[in-house]
């Protein structure tokens, strides 16, 4: 049997070329040895799998190369030292380094020193080290390696020229897998090879590792099922159904695939957590300038172009800050199950309009799912009752229907939602067109009123909306006065655009009831925007003093008396 060796050290970099993702670093090391300019103390520092120890090899090979014609590998081991400070963190071990560094080279013209992990050097033995990474001798060069720099001490970092090595990024990662894959003779899907490199989370070895599991799992064809089902991650396409059950208002069936991924094994915390990048990969997608951002594979990236047309923005921005909410709260939860339940729910009702919704933590009525029992069950209870009925007339016996099968009071009391193919709906678009198409009067009324008869209907209309329930278009009514002009033209001045658009949405329902209220059916309403328009509200503790005190002058008097403050 062949022995098998891992892809991480099989694929190890042997020059600066190989290297992936570093490419910044390794020009500078390349630059620096030609032009003999090198440090004799550097620092390595980065995540772990980007490649730190391999950059060392590479660059106590490349400086021997440099200064000598022999190309043989062989000679230069001689000359490279590598010290693990995890377990070699002791003085006695710096003070063995340093016997050592004094002893010139018998091949080629430096020694070089790779200590690995040097965070994990003792106080003691840091202090020892400082003088000889000083001023070490002309043929000794240090190369330090770590994963957590700020661990080493401030007299260590300013002795050393430091390099920061940075995550190796998922479509490099991505295309240095399909590279190993060409020269293993492996077929994988781009989605596949997407997935692993994600799961690396930045480092390359950690990718090649999970590329070593996943091939023994599934042969030399990677798919990205294959992938998903042994790296225990939830799928794209989960997702993807949930976002549409979300949008789609549809509580009930999204607890219940919410219950089919806890079925599979998996977390809640990374259910909900993935559901919050979900929507962010949305939003992004949702930009020409953003699209970048979205690390996906090409297929994936389609369907994330289609549901983003789909998701809204009113959507995306509640159900990310609500998504992350649950994510923050997880832990703390002696529920946790019932909190992203609730949270999906949240989630679900964002987009709803079938009710008035009364904060931001409004959930769609459980009432309103039950009202929707659909056609063919309520045909098949009613044609059983029909049956019990017949075979009851038959017998001479009478039978009680019980009210539950029934097919009249499934809507009782029962809010209804207009469907958009309804006769209902049609009859309401047509006269929704009808008030907002400029149509011919001439044998309608004008009878002529003043702008005190004006105000006094924009009053009663206000209080109607009130009563509604429509409160933000009843305040942005009472936020202006309405000015009459000639020709029955009123004017009606906004602070802002928003309030504009809130209020063009209900103004032909508002034209509709001032032509019938004051009989004149030549009245036309402009909406303008004018930002001196004056605040009528007032919100902070402040607006509020201030509007006291325009209807009591004492109050300053009494404010200045008592030494009040205004909170």
């Amino acid at each position: 049997m062949e022995h098998f060796i891992v892809s991480a050290r099989k694929y190890r970099p042997q020059n600066f070329e190989d290297v992936v993702g570093q490419r910044a670093i390794t020009n500078t090391l390349e630059n620096a040895i030609k032009n003999n300019h090198l440090a004799q103390a550097l620092l390595f520092t980065g995540p772990r799998g980007v490649g730190k120890t391999s950059c060392a090899r590479i660059l106590a090979k490349r400086i021997n190369q440099e200064s000598t014609s022999d190309t043989s590998d062989e000679d230069f081991a001689f000359n490279i030292f590598e010290l693990d400070a995890a377990s070699n963190n002791s003085v006695d071990d710096i003070r063995s380094l340093t016997d050592q560094v004094r002893i010139p080279p018998q091949t080629g013209k430096y020694k070089v020193y790779i200590i690995d992990e040097v965070h994990m050097l003792s106080q003691a033995a840091f202090n020892a080290f400082l003088k000889t990474l000083e001023e070490p001798p002309a043929h000794a060069i240090f190369i330090l390696a770590t994963t957590e720099k700020h661990k080493i001490i401030p007299t260590i970092l300013s002795r050393c020229q430091i390099f920061d090595f940075r995550r190796i990024t998922v479509l490099d990662a991505k295309e240095y897998l399909k590279t190993i894959c060409e020269k293993e003779n492996i077929t994988a899907d781009d989605d596949a090879l997407h997935i692993i490199a994600q799961k690396a989370d930045g480092a390359m070895r950690d990718a090649l590792s999970i590329f070593d599991r996943v091939v023994s799992f599934s042969g030399n064809n990677l798919t990205r099922e294959a992938v998903t089902q042994n790296l225990n991650v939830l799928d794209y396409d989960v997702y993807f159904q949930i976002t549409d059950l979300l949008l789609e208002n549809k509580i009930p069936e999204v607890l219940m695939a919410y219950n089919t991924v806890l079925s599979k094994g998996f977390e809640g915390h990374h259910f909900i957590s993935g559901l919050a990048s979900h929507f962010r990969d949305l939003l992004v997608a949702k930009d020409s300038q953003t699209i970048t951002l979205l690390e996906v594979g090409d297929n994936t990236k389609k369907k994330y172009l289609d549901q983003a047309q789909r998701a809204s923005m009113q959507f995306l921005v509640p159900a990310i800050d609500k998504a992350n909410e649950c994510d923050l709260k997880y832990r703390g939860s002696k529920n946790q199950r019932l909190l992203v339940e609730l949270t999906l729910m949240q989630i679900a009702s964002i987009t709803f309009d079938g009710a008035k919704k009364k904060s931001n933590n409004y959930i769609i009525p459980a009432t309103f799912f039950t009202a929707l029992i659909p056609t063919k069950k309520i045909k098949e209870v009613s044609k059983q009752k029909t049956v019990t009925q017949n075979q009851a007339k038959t017998d001479g016996t009478t039978i009680k229907t019980p009210q539950s099968i029934s097919e009249k009071p499934l809507r009782k009391n029962l809010p209804r939602r207009t469907s958009a193919l309804s006769l209902k709906s049609i009859h309401q678009k047509k006269e929704f067109k009808e008030i907002t198409e400029d149509e011919n009067f001439d044998n309608h009324p004008r009878t002529p009123f003043n702008e005190e008869e004006l105000k006094d209907a924009w009053k009663k209309y206000y209080f109607k909306l009130q009563d509604m329930g429509e409160r933000s278009i009843a305040a942005i009514i009472a936020s202006s006065t309405p000015i009459l002009e000639e020709n029955f033209n009123i004017v009606f001045s906004l602070p802002n655009d928003l309030m504009k658009s809130q209020l063009e949405k209900g103004r032909p329902k508002l034209l509709k009831f001032l032509r019938e209220k004051l009989n004149n059916y030549g009245i036309q309403i402009k909406v303008i925007v004018n930002a001196t328009v004056e605040k009528k509200f007032a919100y902070t503790p402040q607006e509020k003093y201030e509007k006291l005190k325009e209807k009591n002058p004492l109050i300053e008097q009494l404010k200045k008396t008592f030494g009040l403050d205004i909170q």
